[in-house]
């Protein structure tokens, strides 16, 4: 990734260093304020710092405010730095909040390019030409994931082979092993349950596969071990969301973290309660700002993700900074007890080693006092039983002691499918009755 980020920044250098990096983010931050200030309504209001005081340094960023999802919800038309008549891609998110209003997010032919250049870079590290590449998300929309990631793969001499969402899993296998395809892009939770049907019937069909992309949702490690297993393939991790415009990170051959695409995005990590940006290494929320967007540029925004800057250098020898693995959202966290936790992560690392189990879903809700967990577990052929849930669930030392002392019940159901079992294809929450 250095030489595509020092190709991207107009480094001369003969190596990419952080000091290179440090001193195109102040440039370009400094571009994108001016560019957000003469043309948006929006930040006209909103960057009143920065117009009075400009950028002096990197350290004086933490000065701008934030800005929120209830922002782009309310004010996303006052956001645009373009003409409507400018804009390409409307993306429409849907709100999960109790007003229910979406989120829009305005992208210009230019920004969607970008897009593509993420792709080619990302993809670049996993594919060779001539590959025939699955793509196991929509792409029957011009403009959608699926097509920019197929217009990425054919620009690097990929095959790309679209296919959207799964939802026949024995017919995604059936093209997986007479297509003869090498490298597979997905939703981590789907891709799973066709690594497990497939070792549930036999694996009789042998399949080309090398490597694969998981992304839009939490890769747990729980399911790149169980992939590597099955089909001996390498697994990578992408972070990216729609208000990245589909970039982010990506992980390298040593599988450490997230190496970010420095040169669109800055991202910040702060305190979720205080907005103090935290040192590296500090737990926090991810904040994102855009560095090269025309259309509708971020500043400052709070995505909700909680992440880290990695220390230290990466044993692949990148100098571009590291953001670990996303293992919650700050709305996705409950909170049981002093020092007990629980996100759909620690459920996801706990629950789907058990074989046979595609998915599961929870929910949590308050009975006078103690937090009650109704855990809905989804299996292949046959139950794993109660018995065998609990004590996985209780690897977990923190969940255990919440339960000896009284203060969590977990009740768990089955349900057992076979070849009509389609996985889910959004993002997986645990869902929270109570506030």
């Amino acid at each position: 990734m250095d030489n595509w980020i020092k190709e991207k920044i107009g480094c001369t250098a003969e190596r990419l260093s952080l000091k290179d990096i440090e001193e195109y983010r102040l440039q370009k931050l400094r571009a994108t304020l001016d560019h957000a200030l003469r043309h948006s309504p929006f930040y006209q209001k909103h960057l009143q710092y920065y117009s009075d005081n400009g950028l002096k340094d990197l350290a004086d960023f933490k000065n701008i405010p934030f800005t929120t999802p209830e922002d782009i919800r309310d004010q996303g038309l006052q956001m645009l730095c373009v003409s409507q008549s400018e804009i390409e891609r409307v993306v429409t998110l849907d709100s999960s909040g109790t007003t229910g209003k979406p989120k829009r997010l305005y992208f210009t032919a230019e920004d969607q390019k970008l897009t593509v250049d993420f792709f080619m870079q990302g993809m670049s590290l996993l594919t060779s030409p001539g590959d025939k590449v699955l793509i196991l998300m929509p792409g029957e929309r011009p403009g959608g994931i699926g097509d920019l990631l197929a217009t990425a793969l054919e620009r690097i001499g990929a095959i790309p082979v679209k296919h959207g969402f799964v939802t026949d899993l024995k017919e995604t296998l059936e093209i997986i092993s007479r297509d003869r395809i090498n490298v597979l892009v997905g939703v981590p939770i789907q891709v799973l349950a066709l690594a497990k049907y497939y070792e549930w019937t036999g694996g009789a069909k042998p399949l080309a596969l090398k490597k694969m992309l998981l992304s839009t949702d939490y890769v747990p490690q729980a399911t790149v071990d169980y992939i590597q297993k099955v089909w001996g393939c390498e697994v990578f991790r992408y972070y990216g969301m729609t208000e990245m415009g589909l970039g982010g990170g990506i992980e390298c051959s040593k599988h450490n973290g997230f190496h970010l695409h420095v040169a669109d995005f800055f991202l910040e990590v702060i305190h979720p309660a205080t907005g103090e940006v935290l040192p590296e290494g500090e737990y926090g929320e991810v904040v994102l700002t855009t560095l090269t967007r025309k259309g509708m540029p971020l500043i400052r925004y709070r995505t909700g993700d909680l992440s880290r800057y990695l220390p230290g250098n990466c044993p692949c020898q990148w100098v571009t900074p590291r953001l670990e693995n996303i293992k919650a959202r700050k709305s996705g966290v409950v909170h049981i007890a002093p020092d007990c936790s629980l996100t759909i992560a620690d459920l996801d690392e706990s629950l789907l080693p058990l074989p046979g189990v595609v998915d599961f879903s929870a929910t949590v809700f308050s009975d006078s006092g103690q937090t009650i967990l109704e855990l809905e577990i989804k299996s292949l052929g046959k139950k794993v039983g109660p018995t065998a849930i609990r004590d996985r669930l209780f690897l977990n030392k923190s969940l255990q002691w919440a339960e000896n002392k009284g203060k969590l019940k977990v009740i768990v159901k089955e349900v057992c499918y076979a070849d009509d079992f389609i996985p889910i294809d959004r993002k997986r929450v645990i869902k929270i009755l109570y506030s």
